[in-house]
């Protein structure tokens, strides 16, 4: 939608026919403000999904509320959708701004000239066997868990051992939200071997799925004739959660997926950016599988803009691309970790969070840096902020023993991969280079001070305009 809106070709190879079924359904408030950006924020509106205004965790010992209005005003809300209608919605846009949609492209190879993506060999699934092929100047991998680039050309994707989870969910008419949780929110609720999400969507339908890691879910999965049998005996197990379907029916159909956390070292390069799960995915745990989808699309439709244009270089926008986007994930992995260290409370939670924010003095109730972090909000944030206040040393000191305790924590032999973050404090935009995200009056990556001028040359003006 973005780059077509900014006047560039734009040809979509999906292996998909929509509509089709995706999970992923829980969206954070940052989602608003990048659907906006993109011109289809209307249309979602308009399609009735549950507006979503937080969440509550009954996570522990300790229950604690996440509501976004009540911190940061009555616009901050995300939704609960339907993935198959809500993605169908973005497509069709996406064709009404001007991209060349074609639906049933299976890509089975990318030809590169030297390291830089040229041309994409595909076959139409719904018209024969025949191969095509498409030439391009920028190439978005978009391919979410396939990772056409990162898992199939090169091979440069790393599992992560301490979160070999696997999900299982299905969907029931009827529920209800645990009390005190903001309206239309998410509910998680831990057990000793993992956590439920209950989420509402229309029309009184709940998805429900419970996580666990790998090995206690074959464990227990030898115990159930079916996926249906497991599911359900794992919610009955649930006080809590088969309290709030006690009045609810089965409607199925069971789903089950696994070996979904991974990252690749690299999330772009010369002519191409991975986006999305393509690049990267973390957990379900906090809901920010679409935020990251959406907030690096952003990132690199700005970066293909604006080095078209002239505005940056292409290894300026690589770098900023890379920084920020990894930044966002480190960021997450940091935070869904310690979350998952159940003994250490609420208060350490809260304590983490205010470290991996810019403005930590922002916040006088305890658990607001984590409801920013978690409602996509920081991330914004960051890709405006051209001030110079690096959150970095933190944020890798956080990093840094996050990969320890996960190292520590696997099987033996077998390192955690946390340390694929691979950030130094020299690569955040700002501090190298004084670029900046804006989206108005155009999307596109801008810098506090022309290139190669001293420090702060011009700096106050931007910082002016960016206040107004």
């Amino acid at each position: 939608m973005l780059l077509a809106r900014a006047g560039i070709d734009v040809t979509l190879l999906e292996r998909e026919t929509f509509p089709r079924y995706h999970v992923g359904e829980s969206l954070t408030s940052s989602c608003r403000v990048m659907m906006d950006i993109a011109g289809v924020l209307e249309k979602v509106d308009a399609a009735g999904f549950t507006s979503r205004r937080g969440a509550l965790l009954k996570w522990g010992a300790e229950d604690w509320t996440i509501d976004w209005a009540e911190l940061f005003g009555p616009d901050v809300r995300g939704w609960q959708v339907e993935r198959a209608e809500f993605d169908e919605i973005l497509l069709r846009h996406a064709q009404e701004q001007g991209v060349e949609v074609v639906e049933g492209a299976h890509v089975k190879r990318i030809v590169f000239d030297a390291d830089r993506p040229v041309a994409a060999e595909w076959v139409d699934t719904k018209g024969g066997s025949a191969q095509r092929v498409t030439e391009f100047d920028f190439l978005v991998d978009a391919s979410g868990r396939s990772g056409v680039l990162a898992s199939q050309h090169f091979r440069n994707r790393r599992a992560h051992e301490i979160f070999r989870n696997v999900a299982i969910w299905g969907y029931w008419d009827g529920g209800e939200l645990l009390e005190g949780t903001p309206p239309g929110g998410l509910n998680v609720v831990s057990t000793p071997d993992g956590w439920f999400w209950v989420i509402p969507l229309r029309d009184g339908k709940f998805s429900i799925g419970f996580v666990t890691h790998k090995s206690r879910f074959i464990e227990r999965r030898k115990e159930f004739a079916s996926d249906d049998e497991m599911l359900l005996a794992l919610v009955k197990e649930s006080e809590t959660v088969s309290g709030q379907l006690a009045d609810a029916e089965f409607s199925g159909p069971t789903r089950v997926e696994q070996d979904y956390s991974y990252v690749a070292d690299s999330f772009c390069g010369p002519g191409y950016f991975l986006v999305g799960d393509a690049a990267c995915f973390l957990d379900p745990l906090l809901s920010t599988g679409v935020h990251l989808a959406m907030y690096s699309a952003v990132l690199a439709a700005a970066s293909v803009i604006s080095t078209d244009n002239g505005q940056i270089t292409e290894r300026e926008a690589q770098g900023f691309y890379e920084s920020l986007f990894r930044n966002s994930y480190a960021r997450l992995i940091v935070l869904v970790s310690g979350v998952y260290e159940q003994y250490k409370g609420t208060d350490s939670y809260f304590w983490l969070a205010q470290r991996l924010v810019r403005e930590k003095e922002r916040y006088v109730s305890p658990n607001g840096a984590f409801a920013e972090i978690s409602a996509g909000l920081t991330d914004l944030r960051d890709a405006a902020d051209s001030r110079g206040t690096s959150v970095m040393p933190e944020l890798l000191e956080e990093a840094d023993q996050a990969r320890q305790r996960a190292d520590a924590n696997a099987p033996a032999g077998q390192p955690a991969n946390l340390s694929a973050l691979r950030i130094e404090p020299g690569d955040l935009h700002d501090d190298a280079s004084g670029l900046y995200l804006v989206t108005h009056p155009d999307l596109g990556v801008k810098r506090t001070r022309p290139a190669n001028a001293p420090s702060g040359e011009g700096a106050e003006a931007v910082h002016q305009g960016l206040d107004a």
